[in-house]
């Protein structure tokens, strides 16, 4: 039994509290957030301690750090659970920067903890069916792939949007980790990329309460389209975008030698997979494998415990979420640089999600 303490109860630390409050190898028994009163009635909620950040930190009854604060926190409070003796699970992305992910990895070695980091919905059955469909040959050799992420951003929804706008955030490093990271799970490491970013819109205004009408200034590029070259050989044109109103583009598409694989959101732990061959005349969908198809957050958490005890690489390891950032960040640099970005880490895929150790129960 690992025991977990979590760091941040804001918007996405319910589904955290709900999903491993049920769990058989993490147990969490503390919570704590640089607002104590959030603190305060999630542990009352759920009938665990409330601590403060170093308290938590200091705390020899708990193994593993989950990091759920904001993304300009996270790369300060993982490396401090690591230097005090934690495992590190956290949300996307792993860090700000790639020097930042660095530094997390080697004080991850050097104190001989373990990181890893969401998102996790890359292990439900949704993007592992659409896995194995490559793997087990059915669309020949994967040629091409195309991601599209677009929307007009989440200040008519989320309670506190302002830090989608900062660095760290925007559509590319909000939600180009499930993207990057399907496209990781399902053609392995990208080799280098290209793009060009814009911030399209200087301004947001908040339609959401409690801040209903605040203006938000953007600090950080809004529309990412992306050229992504795999080890493989592969080839994916990738567009985040918070400036889209609608759009009828697919969430993800695997262009084989002799079929074409259409792949679920991978915002979502299942969704429809579905496969059409060179010579077929209509799409035909593929059952899911058995596995999580609801909303199972916490998943990475508990294969990271299972990780840790089986002496294996966690399927939702830092090493992956790392190449995430590196490639997130490059895109960056590439547009601002004119010009393409070498990728320096090649992690390798993690063996396939099994259905039949500490899987979270089905609603």
């Amino acid at each position: 039994m690992i025991r977990a303490g979590i760091i941040g109860c804001g918007n996405i630390s319910d589904i955290y509290l709900k999903n491993l409050s049920r769990a058989s190898n993490v147990k969490v028994t503390a919570v704590s957030d640089q607002i104590p009163e959030r603190a305060q009635a999630k542990a009352a909620q759920y009938q665990i301690r409330s601590l403060a950040v170093d308290q938590l930190l200091a705390d020899d009854a708990i193994d593993m750090v989950i990091n759920l604060t904001v993304p300009a926190a996270h790369a300060a409070i993982s490396q401090a659970a690591l230097e005090a003796g934690k495992h590190v699970y956290g949300e996307k992305p792993l860090a700000l920067t790639s020097a930042e992910g660095r530094r997390l990895l080697e004080v991850s070695q050097a104190r001989g903890r373990r990181i890893g980091s969401a998102p996790d919905t890359v292990l439900g059955p949704g993007i592992q069916t659409a896995r194995k469909m490559i793997d087990d040959g059915w669309i020949g050799e994967p040629v091409a792939a195309s991601a599209f992420m677009t929307c007009h951003g989440h200040e008519h929804w989320h309670p506190d949007p302002e830090f989608f706008y900062q660095p760290g955030g925007g559509p590319l490093f909000d939600m180009g980790p499930y993207y990057l990271s399907a496209l990781f799970q399902l053609m392995g490491p990208v080799r280098r990329v290209t793009s060009i970013a814009a911030e399209t819109f200087a301004e947001r205004v908040i339609g959401s309460e409690p801040h209903r009408g605040e203006r938000i200034t953007v600090r950080t590029p809004t529309h990412v389209a992306g050229s992504l070259e795999f080890h493989g050989g592969a080839v994916a044109t990738l567009i985040t975008s918070f400036d889209v109103w609608h759009a009828r583009l697919p969430r993800i598409e695997i262009y084989g030698s002799e079929a074409t694989l259409a792949v679920p959101d991978p915002n979502t732990f299942g969704g429809p997979v579905e496969i059409r061959r060179f010579d077929a005349q209509e799409w035909s969908p593929v059952p899911l494998l058995s596995g999580q198809s609801h909303n199972a957050r916490g998943l990475g958490a508990l294969d990271l415990a299972d990780a840790i005890g089986e002496g294996r690489m966690a399927r939702a390891d830092g090493v992956i979420a790392y190449h995430v950032l590196e490639v997130m960040e490059a895109l960056l640099v590439s547009s601002s640089e004119g010009r393409h970005r070498e990728i320096v880490s090649r992690p390798q895929r993690p063996s396939p999600m099994p259905w039949q150790s500490h899987a979270l129960p089905g609603r």
